[in-house]
């Protein structure tokens, strides 16, 4: 069964639509895997044109391969932001390979820098700050930096809870901000309750971390598949919203879908013009194509596809 249902592009077109949603994801962002990226035929029949698409760099994938979908996403028009997970880069050496490969045959300008999900550092390095002390991407001429944001906390990082180390790493980062030509954001992990990530957001405002946050959001899927994530990767409070959603035997079997939780920071944005979050980042953990078709429906035509 699939898992939405889709409308010809006549009915969406003309169908009502919420208007701060719309605005709210307006130049969204996709994350893609080099084995999920192969499964989609064209992405210029699902993105729209200049979309910026991470791609996630798991441990024990080859370099060359991450290479090639940087490439061919690339050249098919859109804005490509591979990963560097600094626990499984041996050395400033390999870095500045990476560096040379991906802008040398993908003319890549962009990089998400984050410690990694491996508990053990390969290497030198075992933090995104480490991997900005190099001073290679400045010195490469990257445009855009990006580093992780926890709006819910990581016990991988505050393993006694709380958020001191996390808090002190973001000071750090503002610090870098002020100093770098490439612009900043801050990417953070999905969550599924828009109150924490509106706390979490005006916190940061009034400690002076002022780096645009691009706000992670698990698009649409299943109900199981989703909790299994989200315990794996260390989702807090929010986790609530799925497993009340569990206990209602009237939603156990429906997939879920981002609505509600965009739909209440999207009212928040347009309340509060200076609400420090900028843009949507997805995690299409449900699949790629119909989390760019939930885009499609609820986006209007800043989410149409670049080519029909």
């Amino acid at each position: 069964m699939a898992l939405l249902n889709f409308r010809k592009r006549d009915d969406a077109a003309t169908s009502p639509r919420n208007a701060d949603l719309e605005a709210f994801l307006k130049g969204y962002s996709i994350e893609v895997m080099p084995r999920t990226a192969a499964k989609v035929d064209d992405f210029r029949a699902l993105l729209p044109e200049g979309t910026r698409v991470y791609i996630a760099h798991i441990e024990g994938t080859p370099i060359e391969e991450m290479v090639a979908t940087a490439k061919r996403i690339s050249e098919d028009g859109y804005n490509v932001m591979p990963h560097f997970p600094a626990r499984i880069i041996k050395d400033a050496a390999t870095l500045e390979n990476w560096i040379a490969m991906y802008q040398g045959e993908a003319g890549v300008e962009q990089a998400l820098l984050l410690a990694g999900g491996v508990t053990s550092p390969h290497g030198d390095f075992h933090s995104s700050m480490q991997l900005m002390e190099t001073g290679l991407f400045d010195k490469a001429g990257f445009k855009r930096l990006h580093v992780a944001g926890h709006p819910e906390g990581n016990k991988d990082i505050d393993p006694n809870g709380g958020d001191a180390v996390v808090m002190d790493a973001l000071r750090w980062k503002q610090k870098f901000n002020e100093t770098t030509d490439a612009e900043m954001a801050l990417a953070t992990q999905f969550a599924f309750d828009a109150d924490p990530i509106i706390a979490w957001a005006d916190r940061l405002k009034s400690e002076g971390i002022d780096i645009p946050i691009h706000i992670g959001i698990a698009g649409p899927a299943k109900l199981q598949t989703l909790i299994k994530f989200a315990i794996a990767c260390g989702v807090g409070p929010s986790l609530k919203v799925l497993q009340k959603r569990a206990m209602d035997v009237s939603k156990l079997l429906l997939p879920y879908e981002p609505t509600d939780v965009l739909t209440k920071l999207a009212a928040h944005k347009a309340a509060n013009p200076d609400f420090n979050i900028d843009k949507v980042h997805f995690f299409p953990l449900g699949g790629i194509k119909t989390n760019a078709n939930w885009a499609i429906e609820n986006g209007g035509e800043s989410t149409r596809p670049a080519k029909q």
